[in-house]
């Protein structure tokens, strides 16, 4: 199952905030031996996100989904989700037992007396409409819960919400749990174009099953000036092998090895 991240908010392609989320989701990734797969940046545009939600409910891919589930009117990824599944919204029970929990709280805070009825409750309520069907995430947060259809998860764009969340959805899958983590061994070349180590990096890939070839070239590198970042990834038992024929590969062809590196 590959697995993806998908990041709403005008305020992320605009510039206003910066993205917290696609960092920490690798890094959660990570502590259970997983990969990222994919990950997109999308607007608050209804159309293209029911769009690409219609795409990620087909994929079977396990899909993060940060952002827009408030119910302001910049937020469209609720009711976008409801369209690509071609369902209806209603207020899920529990999704609205835990809203009521956090609006009472918030009023025994500021002192007040709160009503479901009140125009105020009835708004905060409508964060709890999904689409029909759908289960809830927890939000240890602030109680309010992000929701999820199939392998599709829903959750706050705000990271110290959304970040528990996730670890939250990752832990459903211990199936996906790796005890092996992909690691990556690479070296600085320097002396070639990245076209002529092309056939190199077929050959490692042909040969060594399991194995990922990458390259990184820079121009203009602070330390090495044009240089090629030239690797290998891939679990820990087959990755030496293959690390050491990328490595011999090189020499044999003559260009220079100016560092090696480990991750």
């Amino acid at each position: 199952m590959n697995v993806g991240l998908i990041i709403i908010g005008d305020e992320i392609l605009s510039g206003k905030r910066r993205d917290g989320h696609l960092a920490k989701f690798i890094e959660l990734l990570g502590q259970r031996g997983m990969q990222l797969s994919w990950a997109q940046y999308l607007g608050d545009d209804r159309a293209a996100l029911t769009a690409r939600l219609r795409e990620a409910f087909a994929s079977g891919d396990l899909v993060v989904s940060c952002g827009g589930i408030g119910a302001t009117p910049d937020d469209h990824t609720r009711q976008a989700a409801a369209a690509a599944l071609g369902r209806d919204m209603a207020v899920h029970p529990e999704a609205r037992e835990l809203i009521w929990q956090r609006i009472q709280q918030m009023a025994a805070e500021q002192g007040k007396a709160v009503t479901p009825d009140e125009p105020d409750s009835l708004r905060r309520f409508e964060m709890g409409r999904f689409p029909v069907g759908a289960a809830i995430v927890p939000n240890p947060y602030n109680k309010i819960p992000g929701f999820f259809v199939d392998h599709v998860y829903f959750v706050p764009g705000f990271p110290v919400m959304a970040h528990p969340m996730m670890a939250w959805v990752l832990d459903r899958y211990p199936q996906l749990h790796r005890e092996v983590q992909t690691l990556e061994r690479s070296l600085i070349v320097q002396g070639a174009m990245e076209a002529s180590l092309t056939p190199l990096m077929e050959r490692i890939e042909a040969e060594f099953a399991g194995i990922k070839v990458f390259s990184l070239p820079s121009v203009d590198h602070p330390q090495w000036g044009r240089c090629i970042e030239l690797g290998v990834k891939g679990e820990a038992e087959g990755l030496p092998a293959a690390y050491a024929a990328l490595k011999q590969g090189v020499i044999d062809f003559g260009a220079q090895v100016s560092a090696e590196m480990v991750r």
